[in-house]
């Protein structure tokens, strides 16, 4: 039975569709119709993520065909992607916003350059 879904060829995690426990297969669906299994090596909430191989610290975590985070730890194949090893791209985006001064005036330049009027 299929328990997980990847949605997009170049995702580097699957998404649950049923809780999975340590020890399951996740039998993946994807998207050309084929399946992929993973051994699932901790408890996989419901609609959370596992990673399809391992992620490297630092490496790009990809959903859906997008960027969604970076690994802040080393996640290997079949691990539990979440908050704990995972660094969302709006916190990261939360986090250049402290420089946020420097920033706006970045992009009012760019937008005045855009229309010719800087």
């Amino acid at each position: 039975m299929r328990n997980a879904v990847v949605i997009d060829r170049s995702d580097s995690v699957a998404v649950a569709i049923h809780p999975l426990s340590a020890g399951d297969v996740a039998v993946c669906a994807l998207p050309d119709g084929s399946e992929e299994q993973l051994p699932v090596r901790e408890d996989i909430p419901l609609f959370h993520k596992i990673a399809r191989a391992d992620i490297a610290a630092g490496a790009r975590v990809v959903k859906y065909g997008e960027y969604i985070g970076t690994a802040t730890a080393g996640i290997p194949r079949g691990a539990h992607v979440h908050t704990h090893n995972c660094a969302s791209t709006d916190a990261q985006r939360d986090a250049l916003r402290a420089d946020g001064p420097a920033l706006v005036k970045s992009l009012r330049r760019f937008r005045k350059e855009e229309r010719g009027t800087g």
